[in-house]
């Protein structure tokens, strides 16, 4: 309740609601009514108001100042300065109008620290002189709002310093740290205060990935039958019988020499066995094993033991935001930015509970809605026997909404019920079923293993072990099965039950196979496993996830393979200064120990304005680290990526680039060379980097003469990449040249394909509407076909390669259609999807130099994840641009 402004019911109101977007605004208008009050739901659009972006955003006044550039007066207290600029003036004009009239001004924006921060700045900047209350509720559903209207309170300024204070140590980090990589890496790059640990844990995940040496090793897979069952079982020891030897496995192995861990050593299954079989392990050779697998199958099979254990397994927790995250990409294939995004318009549109949580708890009604439809739908067989409680966050960094992700309301309702399709209905299906098989009954598996002995040639005993699992009862399996889309077939995948065994059966061997192994180097980190990393590390918050992904990438520090998460040269120079310079800030411990600072400032136990002095001026503050290596960095070392087996060559970044610089073979100089833009750390090798570096560096090289030219055609390298071309300097002013055609290497430039490329333009045919010639050929921005129209400017659309368009063999149909989307001059969108649902304007979809993106009213979005110009939704198309907006 607000203290300043009692409640009064006394007389009908008008009473201005504020949220952050029109979505949320248009659910909530639907629930405020029948109170005899008059309510008017706006849409803040987010924040009006924010640090300045730049230079030129700096309120005039504070421009003299030494620290103007950072937005925020780290002389006095560290005082943000906040300025109001494009779409926030609007929107707070279009308030203020509102408020003037106004009995109440209502903030319902979001119940965490941003939506907090973002209240308690709409109220700063209208400073309204009519009672301000503050409405939080989780769930967009009537009683939910009517719940929230009916107990308010004031703005936690404790949330907004907590809020605050992350905002300015971004700006700090971001502000001053950025300029030094500029001046020793490359331009445009920037450091962040999450992001660059982000970064360094995909870095020293690479680094063990490129120092891993890979071991072979072999082992022996029997398929045998028994009481008309056939099974599968692997060999696990070999040796005298019942003191064998382990046969070795991947985890045997050091990553960093590919040789057996210290402590172990290895026999090779001849002559007598180790005597300490557990320090050793058997490592057979190719023929030993081969001779084997040959020599068992006509022996005698006993099982010499089998043991069984029941285990029941319980239903996992509902989704809070870094689990609904990870599941979203093991099942659906989203991103991250992509599940935060549709699970914002789920939660707007009324379908779920708020879905920035660290809180594993749900509501009473929510867990006796669950109930009833795990006994409506599966029986109550499958129901617990008690309802299940989950609690709250065991630490106390929980966020502020507390209760996990759910269906909203407490009727449970289904996708189909909801109507709901695509990628919404996909992700509130997942959610449904996780919080209805927390109320499910436990599932039971029963674990059968059976050990299997035969004598080998030299007396020595190979056992084997099968194993087989049953499920006695699928309980909550039947909803829901963690990285499974379907249940159902996950059961069926799950049971691998082996034939009714005892001990001294004698199965029947139908065959024996050797297996070879290679170890695995550490696996990459995907969006999935990397958001685990950071929860586990308590790095940043779940909330914040999202566009911490989103932000390496653009900024070039890591590349997407499939899901997998790649670390590029950038990233691994950049790691390097950070590691060098500021190391405390990259170091995982110390991240998380800033995040509970935080969590202190939310909770009201610790000022800001100490912390933020210590960090910026501290010991070991960045604003000293940034001076001293503004000075004594060598650019040149600390960009510096080397490995033993790159030796002698060594990569670099630079202002242009990653380049490698090594010796020249023929002469053993010096040189250097620019490396592809699809070359990553953990693919380069030495000799990749030798001919990248010789192809370079190599002359000019003679492919032929030209039949009609009588001119040496020539592969060059130039400053912008190799290319062809007709005659040498000498022969001719100015040589006709062709830039190689995307996807085609310098080794790969033969006699015949220079000529292919020389030759360009080519001639397709006619235009059928005028007769004049269209042709093809390579220009400054790559491949793409002309219209020579007459009286008029040649008309030039470009080839798309990444849809299989080839300057070399395209045909003149396609080339027809491709001029027919410039026809006048003029692109014309790939698709139009309908209008805004706002405005009434056109959403269009393009396909654009740097890959297909949505359009509407001067704003572009690219698309994201799975989204495609064939399947992206009107719907989709509206939020992407609503956030690049925002």
């Amino acid at each position: 309740m607000n203290e300043k402004y009692p409640m009064n019911e006394k007389y009908p109101m008008k009473r201005l609601v504020v949220v952050e977007s029109p979505t949320k605004a248009n659910t909530i208008r639907g629930y405020l009514s029948g109170d005899g009050h008059t309510y008017q739901v706006e849409a803040s659009m987010g924040h009006v108001r924010d640090l300045p972006a730049s230079a030129k955003d700096v309120p005039e006044q504070y421009k003299g100042e030494d620290w103007s550039d950072l937005g925020v007066n780290v002389e006095e207290g560290f005082e943000p300065i906040y300025v109001t600029k494009g779409r926030g003036k609007k929107v707070l004009g279009e308030l203020r109008q509102a408020l003037a009239d106004a009995d109440e001004l209502y903030i319902a924006t979001d119940e965490d620290r941003e939506g907090e921060s973002i209240g308690w700045h709409l109220t700063e900047a209208l400073d309204p002189d009519v009672p301000v209350r503050r409405m939080v509720f989780h769930e967009i559903t009537q009683d939910a709002i009517r719940g929230a209207l009916e107990n308010t309170r004031g703005i936690d300024r404790s949330l907004v310093d907590a809020q605050e204070t992350r905002r300015i140590l971004d700006r700090l980090v971001g502000y001053r740290i950025s300029p030094l990589l500029w001046r020793k890496i490359a331009p445009k790059l920037s450091a962040g205060r999450v992001q660059s640990v982000a970064v360094r844990i995909l870095v020293l995940q690479e680094k063990e990935r490129i120092v891993f040496v890979p071991a072979t090793y072999w082992d022996l897979e029997a398929t045998l039958r028994h009481g008309g069952q056939t099974f599968d079982a692997e060999l696990t020891h070999f040796g005298p019988e019942g003191n064998g030897v382990r046969i070795a496995s991947g985890k045997d192995f050091a990553d960093e020499t590919g040789r057996l861990e210290e402590g172990l050593t290895g026999w090779d299954g001849e002559g007598d066995a180790p005597s300490a079989p557990d320090d050793a392990r058997v490592l057979f050779s190719e023929e030993k094993a081969t001779a084997l697998a040959e020599a068992l199958p006509d022996r005698p099979w006993r099982v010499a033991g089998v043991k069984r254990r029941t285990r029941a397994k319980s239903p996992y927790p509902p989704f809070i935001t870094s689990s609904l995250q990870q599941e979203a990409s093991r099942k659906l294939g989203f991103s991250s930015g992509r599940t935060m995004s549709v699970a914002q318009r789920l939660y707007e549109n009324g379908h779920i509970t708020y879905m920035r949580t660290d809180s594993t708890n749900l509501a009473q009604e929510a867990v006796e809605g669950a109930r009833r439809a795990v006994e409506g739908r599966y029986g109550e067989e499958f129901l617990s026997k008690s309802a299940r409680s989950y609690g709250g966050k065991t630490s106390e960094s929980a966020q502020e909404a507390h209760e996990a992700i759910r269906p909203a309301g407490a009727e449970m309702r289904t996708k189909d019920e909801l109507g709901l399709t695509g990628q919404e209905g996909r992700l509130y299906d997942l959610i449904w079923k996780r919080t209805i098989a927390t109320q499910m009954a436990d599932a039971r598996l029963r674990y059968t293993n059976a050990y299997l002995d035969v004598e080998g040639p030299g007396g020595h005993t190979a056992r084997f072990r099968a194993g087989g699992k049953e499920v006695l009862f699928p309980g909550f399996f039947r909803a829901y099965v963690e990285g499974s889309d379907d249940p159902e077939a996950e059961l069926e995948d799950r049971e691998h039950p082996l034939p009714a065994l005892e001990e001294g059966h004698a199965p029947d061997c139908r065959s024996v196979e050797p297996s070879d192994h290679e170890t695995e180097p550490p696996s990459r980190y995907t969006e999935a496993s990397l958001v685990e990393t950071l929860e586990e590390e308590g790095i940043g918050r779940p909330s914040t996830y999202a566009s911490i992904i989103e932000t390496i990438q653009q900024r070039g520090y890591v590349e997407k393979n499939g899901k997998q998460l790649v670390p590029t040269f950038t990233a691994f120079a950049t790691n390097n200064l950070l590691e060098k310079q500021f190391e405390r800030l990259v170091n995982t411990s110390f991240t998380a120990e800033m995040e509970d600072i935080l969590d202190d400032i939310a909770r009201g136990k610790r000022e800001a304005t100490p912390f933020l002095e210590s960090f910026y001026r501290g010991e070991g503050g960045i604003d000293q680290r940034v001076k001293t290596g503004l000075e004594e960095i060598d650019p040149k070392q600390v960009s510096e990526i080397q490995f033993a087996k790159w030796q002698p060559y060594v990569v670099r970044v630079g202002r242009y680039g990653p380049y490698v610089e090594g010796p020249l073979g023929a002469t053993g100089e010096t040189a250097t060379a620019s490396l592809p833009d699809d070359l990553w750390p953990g693919e380069t090798t030495k000799e990749r980097l030798h001919d990248i570096l010789e192809e370079s560096n190599a002359g000019d090289r003679p492919l032929g003469i030209h039949p009609e030219h009588d001119m040496p055609v020539l592969l060059k390298n130039g400053p912008y990449g190799p290319y062809v071309q007709l005659g040498d300097n000498e022969q001719q002013g100015k040589p006709k040249r062709v830039s190689l055609p995307p996807g085609i290497e310098p080794k790969d430039v033969d006699f015949d394909l220079a000529l292919q490329i020389i030759n360009l333009p080519r001639v397709l045919g006619e235009h059928p509407d005028d007769g004049q010639p269209v042709d093809t050929h390579i220009g400054r921005y790559g491949p793409y076909v002309r219209h020579w129209r007459e009286d008029r400017k040649p008309l030039y659309a470009s080839l798309k390669p990444n849809k299989g368009d080839d300057v070399l063999t395209v045909e003149l149909d396609r080339a027809l259609e491709l001029l027919k989307k410039k026809k006048s001059g003029r692109r014309e969108p790939e698709r139009t999807l309908g209008e805004h649902p706002e405005t009434g304007e056109p959403v269009t979809v393009w396909d654009g130099r740097y890959g297909p993106y949505v359009r509407h009213d001067g704003t572009n979005a690219s698309l994201i994840d799975d989204q495609t110009i064939e399947n992206v939704t009107l719907e989709e198309a509206v939020q992407l641009i609503s956030e690049k907006e925002a």
